[in-house]
């Protein structure tokens, strides 16, 4: 069959990193995120146990709780989210080739359905991370906030975010040791992220209700919650696309692809569904040399990744902003 795609939203299908952005809504926000997300890495890195890569959506959800931002927020920042030149384009033509097309994303419900709404994903084709954030609205108040606040002052004196040591033993101390003892805590640990062994999870599922051959699918990602994604699926015979990727993304996959209009990526499907992995090695390498957009590389035997990544770099840049800065 070989007609099978699992994206990741938040990269290859939309520039908006909207955890991020809804964070931002509140005062220093943006700084709280990106001290929170290096230590997001980090923990990733190491293979905290119970920890994905990601997971940064649920270390800000109480601080989400403490400002009284809802879900309606959360919808209204999606809004204003733009799509990936051509991804609109390439999804519609994969459906009508007959492909199966999925969304697999850390990103919050109320972003994923709307993003998957506007491209004519159903529901049922999608897995996020749940968040009835209203609910926790209800449950807690006044007093309740006064440890998230207290811990968003010492974060903040973590920005820039450059001292890892420091990140993380702070955070260490205030995630898993102060906040499961506060009432607003259960945010926290009532909430699974849909990142890194969560993903793989996810895409296992979605092949099982379908019944698809997991080995004959695409998957497309460009950062750290999708390294396990990335990594499950060519082990299992599969390709796995890394599309404007980071660096922990671009030792995990097959090929790549850097480029501003995800319509180049019909080049690497067109050739996976008609001739699998041989096929789409050989067109990409026909394609490496070239120096401009789109940039196409294979991956898979390399030794060192330091002339990709930074034309990854300079181009998740171009394309996502701020946004493609982060893990």
């Amino acid at each position: 069959m070989r007609k099978i795609a699992f994206f990741d939203l938040e990269g290859p299908i939309s520039t908006q990193d909207n955890a991020y952005e809804v964070l931002g809504l509140v005062p220093n926000g943006h700084k709280v995120f990106e001290v929170i997300s290096k230590y997001d890495d980090i923990l990733a890195l190491e293979r905290r146990p119970n920890y994905e890569a990601g997971d940064t959506l649920s270390l800000i959800a109480p601080f989400l709780v403490a400002h009284q931002i809802g879900e309606n927020e959360i919808y209204e920042v999606s809004k204003k989210a733009y799509l990936v030149r051509g991804i609109n384009r390439i999804v519609t033509q994969l459906k009508e080739q007959g492909w199966m097309v999925y969304i697999i994303s850390t990103s919050y419900e109320q972003h994923a359905m709307n993003i998957a709404c506007q491209l004519g994903i159903a529901e049922e084709n999608v897995k996020c991370t749940r968040f009835p954030l209203d609910r926790y609205l209800t449950e807690f108040g006044g007093e309740d906030y006064q440890p998230i606040l207290n811990a968003e002052r010492e974060i903040l004196s973590l920005h820039p975010p450059q001292n890892e040591d420091q990140i993380k033993e702070r955070l260490d101390g205030f995630f898993f040791r102060d906040l499961p003892n506060v009432n607003v805590g259960k945010v926290l640990t009532d909430m699974s992220v849909c990142g890194g062994m969560r993903k793989v999870d996810a895409m296992k599922e979605l092949a099982a209700r379908d019944g698809l051959d997991i080995s004959e699918a695409v998957a497309i990602g460009d950062s750290i919650t999708d390294m396990r994604m990335l990594e499950f699926l060519k082990e299992q015979g599969g390709l796995s696309v890394v599309f404007n990727g980071n660096e922990y993304a671009l030792p995990y996959g097959t090929v790549s692809l850097a480029t501003s209009d995800m319509r180049n990526l019909s080049i690497i499907t067109e050739n996976w569904e008609t001739g699998g992995k041989d096929a789409v090695l050989q067109a990409v390498r026909e394609r490496e040399s070239a120096g401009d957009d789109p940039y196409y590389h294979v991956l898979e035997g390399r030794d060192t990744f330091d002339d990709v990544l930074q034309v990854h770099l300079d181009m998740r840049k171009m394309v996502r902003g701020e946004a493609g800065r982060l893990g």
